[in-house]
């Protein structure tokens, strides 16, 4: 097939471009062209920035691909420029659990129902995460009804290329000695690793599925649990205090989990969480001795 990806350079973003390449598709990556990627010539590219209409449009405008993978896209204007200007036989979009404000244990796709929320054409910086997320969705389904699409809902990703530094922050506070504010250790959170993250886009993109879908690891790991690990690892007790600095994955309720029944009917096999979040958390332990 032939796919557009829009962001495959970096963080889980690598792995389903590889994988992609593997599986023989003709692949273009799409990037400001900031950033120096690793595919060779086993790609092709293009520059556009994702915000300019215009640069869409001479980079481009009126090309048609099988598949067009949009990690980059944000809010409905994001979604908007690329599908007035781009077509597709199927656009997937990077969504994220962000969408549920409502998210509990075991949350179903059917939480949240884009037909049903306000549409809003908006820029990321209008809004919260949640809702420019929400609103690119809407975008979606609502004007462009008959596009096949899939959009994906991912938890936290985690990783050791993390650049986003969440959990990193747990080991950085642990082995400093720095207090840091935790707001609930009970909440148990969703996650999936990096690599799972890039290989189940590979492997949807590849599928006949449709719609949303929630994707994430078997199990969930509580705040305490990963305080618990990081100081047997280390040795060293948490500072906690309600005046150290807010931990990033404060704001979670007690149950945030995600329920992937639709995924794994798709045939993917996901892995247990607890496989690789030791795994990472060890690797930093190590790069940050």
């Amino acid at each position: 097939m032939n796919i557009l990806i829009i962001g495959g350079t970096r963080y889980f973003g690598i792995p389903m471009t590889e994988k992609l390449i593997d599986s023989g598709h003709d692949v273009t990556i799409a990037t400001r062209g900031l950033t120096a990627d690793r595919y060779g010539d086993k790609v092709s590219r293009i520059v556009f920035d994702h915000s300019d209409e215009r640069s869409i449009r001479a980079a481009a405008g009126g090309r048609r691909y099988d598949i067009i993978i949009d990690k980059i896209a944000y809010s409905s204007n994001d979604v908007k420029r690329i599908l007035d200007n781009v077509s597709c036989g199927k656009y997937i979009l990077m969504s994220s659990s962000a969408v549920y404000d409502n998210i509990r244990r075991n949350t179903p796709e059917e939480a949240f129902d884009p037909t049903a929320h306000s549409l809003e054409w908006c820029e990321r910086q209008d809004h919260d995460y949640g809702e420019v997320k929400r609103q690119a969705e809407c975008a979606l389904v609502r004007n462009y009804p008959e596009q096949d699409f899939i959009a994906v809902r991912y938890p936290v990703v985690i990783g050791e290329n993390d650049y986003t530094g969440r959990l990193r922050f747990y080991v950085e506070k642990i082995l400093s000695g720095g207090s840091m504010y935790i707001d609930d250790m009970d909440s148990r959170i969703s996650f999936i690793y990096e690599k799972e993250a890039g290989e189940f886009l590979a492997y949807i993109a590849e599928s006949s599925f449709s719609g949303a879908v929630n994707a994430c690891s078997e199990g969930d790991i509580s705040v305490a649990e990963i305080i618990a690990y990081i100081e047997e690892r280390t040795g060293r007790k948490a500072v906690l205090s309600e005046a150290g600095e807010p931990a990033p994955y404060n704001g979670y309720p007690k149950q945030a989990t995600l329920d992937t029944s639709r995924a794994r009917s798709s045939g993917f096999m996901f892995s247990d969480v607890r496989e690789y979040f030791r795994r990472t958390i060890d690797h930093y332990i190590e790069e940050l001795k």
